[in-house]
């Protein structure tokens, strides 16, 4: 297992911008593909993004394309996801998540991923 500490969440407006990062510790990083899910009050957690184990390839949900990137740092054992032009319907609780995998296509359901972080709240306000 793979532990994961996510920071940058926070309140912002309607348009504005947040970059999250999530640190791993425990195993060797590179050998995980790396994703983020969120999930909002009464709603089941949702795949967001997600870059395989050297970043070749990327993935994100159709609300975020364009909006987001989600980018790797394999030196520094951590995966961001910039956030731009967030809109309110964007609040949850951000999650990062990793998978053991060394596929230039990772799975992107939330099963497949083994590893979880403890969440960060993003709050976008109108």
């Amino acid at each position: 297992q793979v532990q994961l500490v996510e920071s940058g969440g926070g309140l912002v407006q309607a348009g504005g911008s947040l970059r999250l990062a999530c640190a791993a510790s425990g195993r060797t990083f590179s050998l995980y593909a790396m994703g983020w899910f969120r999930q909002a009050p009464g709603n089941e957690r949702e795949f967001v993004a997600a870059i395989s184990w050297s970043g070749s390839n990327t993935y994100y949900e159709a609300s975020v394309k364009g909006r987001f990137t989600i980018s790797r740092d394999n030196a520094k054992n951590t995966v961001f996801l910039q956030m731009n032009s967030l809109k309110p319907e964007d609040t949850a609780v951000y999650y990062c998540a990793a998978q053991y995998s060394i596929s230039a296509y990772p799975r992107t359901t939330e099963a497949d991923f083994g590893s979880w972080g403890q969440g960060t709240q993003v709050t976008v306000s109108s």
